[in-house]
């Protein structure tokens, strides 16, 4: 794990395409139990180099019902974006993970991992990369009946501030998935 690890620090596959350059950010363990696969470090978490060192990085650890040293401890928790740098600034909030980064290493670095208990896909991307004809029409539907990927993969939105909004018209949300992913949680990191 450590050489792949390095392997993948010192990537530089998507330079040409990158505003800052390449900075892969990830972290992880042959004892990670829960792999969270993201979408991509934003200029925050680029500038820092520490994964979802970000309002949506507090959000997702208050979901879950976790600290800062559960989080970042890779013994428990492996944080595997889409895509390892941060893309740039689109029109309207960060430019998609490029498309190179999850067919090259995630298969490479999910193998390294003996015994995942739980993988939580966060967002569009890692949705539609990981479920691929499983996915509902839309995010929506698919968080809705996150049931119907446990117990291999929880499902959620991006924890983004922006996605406040879809929070509140979707106050299932709160109600029924952050007490099971909580729950799910609790159970993988109290062993």
């Amino acid at each position: 794990m450590k050489a792949l690890l390095s392997l993948i620090s010192k990537c530089d596959t998507c330079a040409a395409k990158l505003e800052l350059g390449p900075r892969p950010i990830v972290s992880a363990s042959i004892n990670s139990k829960i792999v969270i696969i993201g979408q991509a470090p934003g200029s925050v978490v680029h500038k820092s180099g520490i994964p979802w060192d970000d309002k949506s990085g507090e959000n997702l650890r208050a979901w879950m019902g976790i600290d800062n040293d559960l989080f970042y401890d890779p013994e428990i928790i492996a944080l595997v974006p889409m895509g390892f740098c941060y893309p740039g600034k689109g029109k309207s909030g960060d430019l998609p993970p490029t498309k190179e980064c999850a067919p090259l290493w995630h298969q490479k670095l999910l193998s390294k991992i003996k015994d995942v208990e739980l993988i939580l896909l966060i967002g569009g991307y890692a949705q539609q990369y990981y479920l691929k004809d499983q996915l509902k029409r839309t995010l929506t539907e698919t968080v809705k009946n996150y049931t119907e990927y446990l117990p291999d993969y929880f499902v959620l939105p991006h924890p983004s501030p922006r996605n406040n909004i879809w929070q509140a018209k979707n106050d299932w949300f709160k109600k029924e998935v952050i007490p099971e992913l909580r729950n799910s949680v609790q159970s993988i990191i109290s062993k």
